[in-house]
Order: C-alpha cells, then structure tokens, then sequence
C-alpha cells in the first residue's frame, strides 16, 4: 500500500465541499465543448494520462549567484527530498516520477528504490553533475569536464556518467541527460573546434555504455557559467551531437536555455520533423536562464510549444514519446507549491492544445489566412480548461484545489519541525 504524506481524509473531505460546484463548471464547460464538436470526456482522460517528472532538486529552496536565502523544512538529502515528491504527486496525481541528481541525491539503490516504492514514486532520467566539483574528486572541472584539455579530467567526466547509468538502472530509469558548463568566459581562451572534438569524444565513451533500451538527452544552453562560448550553445549543436552519437541520442529542450524572443516552438516542430525531440526541461523565463515556474511568465508560449506536440501526437509521428521533466528553481515560494503549480500549468497547455481544431487550422494554413490561422490557435487558448483539471485530479484521488489541501494539512510546519533549520548562503562575489 503506497505511503501517504498527508492524510488521504483531508484530501476526501476538501473535495467533498468543492465537488458540487466543481461538477456544474464541468458540464457547462462539456455543453461549450460539445458545440465545438469536442467531447470533454476524451479531452479529461487524455489529461489525467499525462504525467510529468518533477526534479529531486526542485523541492529545495534554489538562488541565485548572489545569495540563498532557505526556507524553513529544507530536506536533508534524498530521502526528505523524495517525501516531498510523494506530496507533490499525492495532491496533482500528475508527477510519479522523479528525476535524480548524481552525486547530489547519491544513496544506496536498494534503498533508494524501495522508498520510491513505498511512497509510489518511480525515478525519471537521471542527471550527471560535471559543472560543479565533488568533494575528493581527484581532478576539478573549473576549465571543462568532458571537453577539458586534460585527458585524466576527462575520463573522470566520463566515468561518473557512465556511473550514474548504473545506478539508473538499479531504479529503473530508462534516460542519461547530460548538461555541462563547459565553455570559455574570454575570447582566445578556448579552442572551438578543438573543445567539441573532446566534448563529442567523450559523450561517445558514454553513448557506448547506454543499455540498449536507454536514451541520451544532450542539453544546450546559450550561457552560464560560461560566458562567451558555450560548448553546446544551441539546438542546431545539439542536433548535430545527437546525429553524430547515434539513434539513442536525443536533444532535450529547457524552456529557459535560449535567448529572449527565440522561436522555441519551431525548434521543438524541427527536432520532431527529424526524430531528434528527446523531451523537455519545463520552466520559463523573463531574461535568460530565470528556471521560472512553469507559465509563470508566458504561458501563451507555454501552450504554442505543446500545439506542436499535439499537432506530432494525433499525426501519429513515428516513435514519439518525449520525456516531460519540470526544472526550475524556487527563491522567494514554498518549492512544494511551485511544483504543484507547474504540473498543473503544464497539464493546462496540454489540454488548451487537445482543442485546437486541427481540420480548421490547416484549412486557414492552406489559403493563407493568417488571422483566421491565429485565431483558431487563440480559441482553444482562451478555454478555461481548469474544471477538466480539476477533475482528472478528483478522479484519479487527488485534490481538486491541491494548494489549499496542501497548506490546510500543515505539512510544511511539520517537516520544519523535524528537519534542522538550513544556513543561509553568499555567492561569494558581494
């Protein structure tokens, strides 16, 4: 029986007071649809079978490069952090599964599977950490990791990936998402060609130790922590590292690593179009690489990103199964509510998107009417698809309104008094 971090009676009883309510929103919501030619009853299912991976780091509080300012109920390790996902997934019913950082959340596999067990979690694609050192590591990575000019670091680099695929596949994971934070911060200090040569000999060590059903998520991001040249600074080099490595190689799109105004959708349409679109690091962003909440910002974007995975799902693109996976960071919320948010948020674009009418737009795509094309976008954008949320959670035994749940049952009181209190933290540069 799965472990429940809060009691499934307050969960029942918040439900019970909003379900009549809920109930009318949802038929008058199904009558509008049904004008449209939509059946409300296929767009919930389809709702309540999408899930989303949650990030083991995302339930601590995050910061920036000038200070962390931690809230109260911080998890000591994987074990607190694992207990807040079960939170998570017990109000949404949209995230079993959770994404691990090696060596961050590293513990005994067995152990580590049987709490996923108990609290009905399972684990994500897991994400190695050559950006930052480890405490006796024997080689640093303040110059590079797998594009480093030192062959030693190098094989270091590679070894801890090819580590963090076995303890995966203790867990179960299917996935190896690789980013670094190789690059230069001053012209001449680096050399292009040279460094990718390494950076692709290198991710090719650890292509050939991927299990035969596994796949490698290679990551692009304009900048930071290097600020002139990024290794792999673009979807276009991403592309290019996926269709070097081989056909378990795909390119994995955050939301945040592009610069402002970048056409995200389109290259989410381009990696379909050539089998690359491996899946997705959810958040959003106002000025760089922000790792915002999901549609906190821009959730038209949001929303036009997954047009075009629906546009592939119900063209019956060949092998399409991308990885939906949340990373953001939380500064000034409580990260368990941030979480929650995002799921919901992301479910929202997914369902706004099941009712675009895909026959209409490609009619206006077809005579060129831009107006018409955009409106149809807008229609099923401006829907207020919340009461279909709201019942996919219900169904399935989570909360209608998972925030007011969440904060009614105290639980972050709870862990406060049973985890110390966390030291805040400089960025060392102030």
């Amino acid at each position: 029986m799965t472990e429940s971090r809060i009691a499934p009676d307050l969960v029942a009883t918040d439900n019970d007071k909003r379900a009549i309510a809920l109930k009318a929103d949802y038929e008058a919501l199904g009558a509008t649809l049904a004008r449209r030619g939509v059946d409300i009853e296929a767009v919930t299912r389809k709702v309540g079978e999408f899930f989303v991976a949650v990030p083991s780091w995302g339930v601590g509080t995050g910061g920036t490069r000038f200070a962390r300012f931690p809230g109260t109920g911080e998890p000591r390790g994987i074990f607190d952090k694992l207990d807040d996902c079960a939170v998570i997934n017990q109000l949404t019913q949209a995230t079993p599964n959770v994404s691990l950082h090696i060596p961050w959340d590293k513990a005994d596999a067995r152990e580590l599977r049987a709490k996923g067990d108990a609290l009905g979690l399972g684990f994500d694609a897991m994400n190695s950490n050559t950006f930052s050192d480890a405490p006796g590591q024997a080689h640093s990575y303040k110059y590079g990791s797998l594009s480093h000019t030192d062959a030693a670091t190098r094989a270091q680099a590679v070894e801890h990936n090819l580590e963090c695929i076995e303890i995966g596949k203790a867990l179960g994971s299917k996935a190896l998402t690789v980013w670094i934070g190789d690059g230069s911060n001053f012209p001449g200090q680096s050399h292009f060609t040279k460094a990718f040569e390494r950076y692709l000999a290198s991710m090719a060590d650890i292509y050939k130790a991927l299990p035969d059903d596994w796949k490698l998520f290679s990551e692009h991001k304009m900048y930071e922590p290097a600020f002139y040249s990024t290794i792999v600074q673009d979807w276009g080099t991403n592309y290019l590292i996926a269709q070097t490595l081989g056909p378990k190689a795909y390119c994995l799109v955050d939301l945040g690593h592009h610069a402002p105004n970048t056409n995200i959708e389109m290259i989410v349409a381009r990696l379909i179009q050539f089998g690359k679109l491996g899946g997705f690091h959810f958040n959003d962003s106002k000025y760089g690489d922000d790792d915002l909440d999901a549609g906190a910002i821009d959730p038209y974007r949001l929303f036009l990103v997954f047009n075009e995975l629906v546009d592939a799902e119900q063209r019956g693109v060949n092998d399409f199964n991308p990885a939906h996976m949340i990373d953001q960071s939380h500064n000034v919320t409580d990260p368990i509510e941030s979480l929650i948010n995002s799921a919901n948020e992301i479910r929202r674009a997914y369902a706004q998107a099941l009712l675009v009418d895909r026959q209409a737009l490609s009619g206006y795509q077809d005579d060129n009417d831009a107006l018409m094309a955009s409106e149809t976008l807008k229609r099923a954008y401006r829907a207020d698809v919340e009461p279909i949320l709201a019942e996919a959670r219900r169904r399935a035994d989570g909360a209608i309104d998972p925030i007011a749940v969440y904060r009614a049952s105290g639980y972050r009181r709870q862990v406060a008094a049973e985890r110390p209190a966390s030291a805040a933290g400089g960025g060392g540069i102030i």
